[in-house]
This record gives structure tokens, sequence and C-alpha cells, in this order.
């Protein structure tokens, strides 16, 4: 495949301070009722993941179709997915570099999170989660878990703690004896298992608030 990408440079500069911040975070707020769907949302332009869906894809990212960045995204998730990090990466951080303050930004970093926490890397997937709730004047509903899921990965257990704590105050009946398989359907049963000993740390030694 032929692609003009983006060097890079500019955009690692604008993520230096995420990157500082995902180094220490601050501490979750009281709640997050936002549902956000508009960030939550598979980006996919078109059928499947096979070498013919792979080629109309990128007969849209040339030709500049109508979802050509959505096409990319999905690109991006299919070569992160299937062990081709760096072309995957590529992928999503040229599609950042050209989107600006487009409506699709936060779902971008939202998908390319949940694509670098799948391929081990789950520090990068905490950057974009971090980037998908940057100036955002609600919280969503989606942070607390998640954020919780790739600092338990990271060993930072009392952190992890925390912000599944934030979940609890936000929906009690749903967090506090949670079904995860209802809550979760779209997480893999690894990422679930995962959460569940965030729950059972949650359990032992609930944090108290604020």
């Amino acid at each position: 495949m032929r692609f003009v990408l983006a060097a890079g440079l500019g955009l690692a500069l604008l993520l230096l301070p995420l990157l500082a911040t995902a180094q220490s975070l601050q501490r979750p707020v009281e709640f997050y009722f936002d549902e956000d769907t508009r960030t939550t949302r598979p980006l996919t332009a078109v059928e499947g993941d096979d070498e013919a869906a792979q080629a109309r894809l990128l007969r849209m990212i040339e030709r500049n179709e109508r979802g050509a960045n959505e096409a990319q995204a999905q690109l991006a998730h299919i070569a992160l997915e299937s062990g081709r990090a760096e072309l995957g990466r590529a992928l999503y951080d040229q599609l950042l570099d050209s989107i600006g303050r487009s409506p699709l930004r936060n779902a971008v970093h939202w998908n390319y999170g949940w694509d670098l926490y799948r391929a081990g890397d789950p520090s990068g997937a905490l950057v974009q989660w971090l980037a998908a709730v940057s100036n955002r004047p609600q919280n969503p509903e989606w942070q607390p878990p998640a954020f919780a899921l790739a600092l338990w990965t990271l060993d930072r257990r009392d952190e992890a703690r925390d912000w599944y704590a934030a979940a609890v105050r936000t929906w009690p009946g749903r967090w506090s004896d949670p079904d995860l398989a209802a809550l979760l359907p779209d997480w893999r049963e690894q990422e679930r298992a995962t959460l569940a000993e965030v729950h059972a740390a949650w359990v032992e030694d609930p944090p108290g608030w604020p």
C-alpha cells in the first residue's frame, strides 16, 4: 500500500502534555453521567476486514470520498488488530493530524485507545482516552471503567480502584455488584476479567470521597 504519512513530530509535541498527565492522573471527579454515544462507536466505512474490504477502504482514502476519515480509522484498526502496529499507528496519527477539531476526533481517540490497549500498549491507550476527554464540558460514563482497566493493567492499582469507585458513585446499582457481561458486551472476556479484579479491590477497600 502507498500512503503519504505525516512526519509526526508536530503531533508528538501536541501529545507531550497528555503523556505527562498520563504518568500522574488527576483524581476522578464525583460523577460521570454523560452517555457520550458519539464517541463510543466503531468507525466503520465498509463491512468486513478482508483484502477486498481493505482495497475498498484504500480507494476511499486515495479518492477522498465521503467517509474517507472513517475509512482511514477502520484501516488503522485492521492494521493494529492484525499485528501491523507501525502502519496502524501511522494511519491513526496522520488522521488525527489532519482532522483538526472535527466532531469525529473524540471517536478516533477512543477507538485508537482500544486498539492500542488490545495491541499490548495500555499506557498508549490511556493517552488516547485522555485526549478523548480533554476540554470536555461533561464527564463521560465510559471513562471510569476504561481508565480503571488501563491503570490496573499498568499495575497502578490504587488509582484503578479510585476510578472504579467513580463508576460506583455514578451508578451504584450497576457497578456495586456488576454483571460485567451485560454492562460491557463489547469488551473482551479478558478485559472484563481484569475489571472484575478492580471490582474485588474496591469491595475489599472502597475509597472515600472526596
